[in-house]
């Protein structure tokens, strides 16, 4: 199956940081906190801005590409399950930024 967001939206594949132990203690799943930081793997279309944004908008994609990283709202956008893989769909305002190496 495919998904193909909508709007100012991507799809994005949540990246798990590494586990770490300190002292010989490893952290139950349930006591750790959801990854914020996940790569773009589709994207949604650009929409027309307000009159009032015209000024200072700049297009969703020329912000953000598929391959991408982001770096999203804790609590932000809406998870989706396809063929196994926990998937996020988020809004442009759920996102933060872009990671830059």
């Amino acid at each position: 199956m495919r998904i193909k967001p909508l709007d100012e939206r991507v799809l994005v594949r949540t990246l798990e940081e590494e586990e770490k132990k300190v002292g010989g203690i490893i952290i139950p799943d349930t006591a750790k906190e959801k990854p914020q930081i996940g790569e773009v793997i589709a994207m949604g279309n650009d929409r027309e801005p307000k009159e009032e944004e015209k000024k200072k908008w700049k297009k969703f994609s020329k912000l953000v590409k598929v391959g991408d990283r982001l770096i999203y709202a804790k609590y932000g956008g809406t998870e989706v399950e396809v063929e196994g893989e926990k998937l996020l769909i988020l809004d442009r305002s759920d996102i933060h930024g872009v990671v830059v190496d």
